[in-house]
């Protein structure tokens, strides 16, 4: 429970922190720009949905389904974009419909008008070529280990291929979708840099504001708590679809439908369907950045840019591996002590990542700077002289708030190994005279090695690409690559972000291969 306690502060202090009123431009922010705030965030979640669900739900039956050119190249090639931050692919579009950017010089020369892409519709274009994997990877999982019996029934009652993906395939992925479709909306409402170098105002960037700008923290808490209940509003909507309706098949099947074998004409449909997300997700993104990179790579690799690199790097290292252990502790705690509280504190303890970076780092300062001062207090009364805060403004805060925003992405690949180990081999241990301790270290550590790794290698992709938290909470004399790029975009230096930028994307590269290959171990493929 005091784990519990430790993850959970930050979101309670928020709440609290209401309750002593807010700032002194609330009221004319509440009357002014509130509504555009909230009405941009809806807009940003609703058509970036619909964009992620078309996207990743169309190329993963497209894989799962039909056998076609370049399939098993597309199988992991649709992952890819999760490793560029949406941020930086705005960036890359934004020097891509740039005057003398490439998609410009083509327009141009097609005769075409000149597309402004700085704008909600661009954003939203943007965060669904960026983010649409989240739906591809849940999706193709379900259609991947669907009955190969469901699909033949439907096809001997008559169903043609279309109406049995619609009245059966899908109402069964249902759940697995949306699910995917909840982090796609939990990542748009994290956004910061890419809403804020497409001018586009959201509450996020309201955050933002109220904070650094207007400098009045209560009303960047009052935007944060209806940021958070906005957030909320959309898990409760994602347990409500998935709780209403049995999507459970009552026996798995082994049978594999064959993959189908189609026309010409419908093999180049395939392709074009699988190919659209890569190049607008990935490739086009990249090849700006490498363009970039060509002209400005003798300034940007320096000195500097190493020792940001090593601080990156190493920040996120360390904090991949506490979240790791701590997600272990979440884990085996309840099973060892075996109390039903502890068995239901593991769903608050993995709460953080639903809650945008912004909202989380405002909250852990609250907390963090009432003891701070309750330390400067208690040196000054010792000793008469005051003390440098300890917390706020160092590298415990921020890897604290890591901690609680990542702790539910190094949760999941480690609880499912664990759950794979069953009860027996605990149980057979514990009948051989072997305590808990010695059990995990010599059975059930050495079997979850490549849970560990997994979840270590996503956490520390994740860390790597956080922005807004990190802007909020990094110390004055530490850098990120992803802050590093952002600065450099917001000093109207775009071309100079490409170095960070591709360093952060080769970074993502292996945990997003691992997946895929994990994925297509799991299937037997």
């Amino acid at each position: 429970m005091l784990l519990v306690g430790f993850v959970t502060l930050p979101i309670f202090a928020l709440i609290f922190k209401t309750f002593s009123g807010p700032g002194d431009s609330w009221s004319h922010l509440f009357s002014t720009v509130l509504g555009t705030y909230a009405l941009n965030s809806i807009l940003l979640v609703l058509g970036t949905s619909f964009f992620s669900i078309l996207f990743g739900v169309s190329s993963a039956w497209a894989v799962s389904r039909y056998h076609f050119p370049g399939k098993k190249k597309f199988e992991w090639l649709l992952i890819v974009p999760l490793t560029i931050p949406s941020y930086i692919t705005a960036y890359a579009y934004a020097g891509l419909f740039d005057y003398g950017g490439s998609f410009s010089n083509l327009g141009n020369f097609l005769g075409l008008p000149k597309l402004d892409i700085l704008n909600l519709p661009g954003l939203i274009f943007i965060l669904s070529i960026s983010l649409y994997p989240y739906v591809y990877v849940a999706s193709r999982a379900v259609f991947i280990y669907q009955s190969g019996r469901l699909i033949e029934a439907s096809n001997m009652l008559g169903a043609n291929g279309m109406k049995t993906l619609f009245r059966v395939v899908l109402p069964m992925a249902r759940p697995a979708i949306f699910g995917g479709l909840l982090l796609v909306i939990m990542e748009v409402l994290n956004d910061y840099g890419a809403a804020k170098y497409y001018g586009v105002t959201t509450l996020t960037t309201g955050i933002f504001r109220a904070w650094f700008a207007l400098e009045e923290p209560n009303t960047a808490v009052f935007l944060s708590v209806i940021l958070l209940l906005l957030v909320f509003v959309f898990v409760l909507l994602e347990r409500w679809q998935r709780g209403s309706r049995s999507f459970q098949m009552m026996t798995k099947s082994n049978i594999r439908l064959p993959a189908i074998h189609p026309t010409k004409t419908k093999k180049g449909l395939l392709f074009l369907i699988t190919s659209i997300p890569v190049l607008f997700g990935f490739v086009f993104p990249v090849f700006q950045l490498l363009k970039w990179l060509s002209v400005t790579w003798k300034k940007t690799a320096s000195n500097d840019y190493l020792i940001i690199a090593f601080q990156s790097v190493g920040i996120a290292l360390f904090a991949a591996l506490l979240t790791v252990f701590v997600a272990l502790i979440v884990i085996y705690f309840p099973k060892w002590n075996r109390l039903s509280v502890l068995k239901g504190s593991t769903r608050l303890a993995t709460l953080g990542y639903a809650i945008p970076g912004a909202v989380l780092a405002i909250g852990v300062m609250i907390p963090t700077l009432q003891m701070d001062r309750w330390l400067i207090q208690l040196h000054q009364n010792s000793n008469g002289t005051a003390k440098i805060l300890l917390l706020n403004g160092t590298i415990i805060a921020l890897v604290y708030a890591y901690i609680i925003r990542f702790l539910a992405v190094g949760f999941k690949p480690l609880q499912a190994s664990q759950l794979k180990l069953g009860a027996s081999l605990f149980e057979s241990s514990w009948l051989l005279g072997k305590n808990t301790l010695q059990t995990f270290f010599k059975i059930e550590g050495p079997l979850l090695k490549t849970g560990t790794f997994s979840a270590l290698l996503l956490v520390f992709v994740d860390i790597m690409k956080e922005l807004p938290l990190t802007l909020i909470l990094k110390p004055y004399d530490v850098n990120t690559l992803a802050v590093k790029a952002y600065e450099y975009a917001s000093d109207e230096l775009i071309m100079e972000s490409a170095l960070p930028s591709l360093t952060i994307i080769v970074a993502g590269l292996l945990p997003v291969l691992f997946l895929n290959k994990l994925l297509l171990h799991d299937s037997g493929s």
